[in-house]
């Protein structure tokens, strides 16, 4: 059984400086991402940098990511598709076959994103498969809802049903975590046993759902009722997750992405990303003992 390998989420243009420093921790897969553009990074460079460091260390980079909103590209969103083109064009050279992020959406209902949709990711899966590239949509709503929004549709289990089916190719999946799905109250282990072939990396971040505060103001009230969470300090047990995905054959990585937790950010990112490493290999079984042979 191949090892899920547990990392982290680094800013991909910074990705030379900071890896050689929080490699010694125990990371041992990290997702490189770009906010809207890759900007004027060159990308078959920063690949080389980053490969020398990767294979020095026994650590692969599991992804590259681009988030921002390429159905629309406006404002400063005008390279965000065109960034998807390179990333899935130079995925190879830093050692991965995924490019993940966001959808994108129009304005309006995601019914009114469908169109667009399926004419952009229908040619980037056309352009990702060509090179042997998968593609991975986040679960994250960023504050957007059926109805409207301005950055992702792929947050809701009805809309991946709707984009699977208007660009049915077996390279789109999701990017999935539980904790996108906690705050809109889904419970995330059945979704998880459900779509688990379509999911082609995880993101390790959690929720804290304070149940009493639904039962008390609801979910539109003044207070406060989910936060998201470094894994190890959420709701969710993650020794089930990892179960369930290795039960399903899945031998991607789990990246954590804690810099959202209200505790542990700040200075205490690293104190916090560190503690969620260490959980998450325990939830994994910790050190892997072989199984003794027998004459």
């Amino acid at each position: 059984m191949e090892q899920i390998r547990i990392g982290t989420l680094v800013g991909g243009a910074d990705a030379p400086r900071i890896l050689p420093q929080i490699i010694p921790h125990g990371f041992e897969s990290f997702g490189l991402t770009f906010w809207q553009t890759t900007g004027k990074t060159d990308l078959s460079e920063l690949a080389k940098r980053v490969r020398e460091i990767t294979e020095a260390n026994d650590v692969i980079i599991s992804h590259v990511g681009i988030f921002g909103n390429p159905l629309t590209g406006a404002d400063n969103n005008a390279d965000t598709l065109a960034s998807w083109e390179r990333l899935i064009d130079h995925a190879e050279d830093f050692g991965t076959n995924l490019v993940a992020g966001f959808t994108g959406r129009m304005p309006g209902s995601i019914d009114e994103s469908m169109t667009r949709y399926t004419e952009v990711f229908g040619e980037l899966a056309k352009r990702a498969e060509s090179r042997g590239v998968k593609l991975a949509f986040e679960n994250c709503d960023m504050h957007g809802t059926w109805k409207s929004g301005e950055w992702n549709i792929a947050h809701n289990p009805t809309a991946w049903e709707m984009m699977f089916n208007a660009v049915p190719m077996d390279n789109i999946g999701l990017q999935w975590e539980p904790c996108h799905q906690m705050v809109s109250l889904i419970d995330p282990i059945p979704q998880l046993r459900k779509w688990l072939p379509k999911i082609f990396n995880v993101h390790g971040k959690d929720a804290t759902i304070a149940w009493d505060i639904v039962r008390e103001y609801g979910i539109h009230g003044p207070k406060q009722f989910v936060w998201h969470r470094t894994p190890g300090f959420g709701d969710t047990n993650w020794t089930d997750i990892i179960s369930i995905l290795r039960q399903g054959g899945y031998n991607g990585s789990i990246d954590i992405e804690g810099f959202h937790d209200p505790v542990y950010r700040d200075e205490w990112e690293m104190t916090g990303q560190v503690h969620g490493l260490n959980y998450l290999k325990n939830c994994r079984g910790g050190n892997f003992i072989p199984n003794p042979t027998k004459d």
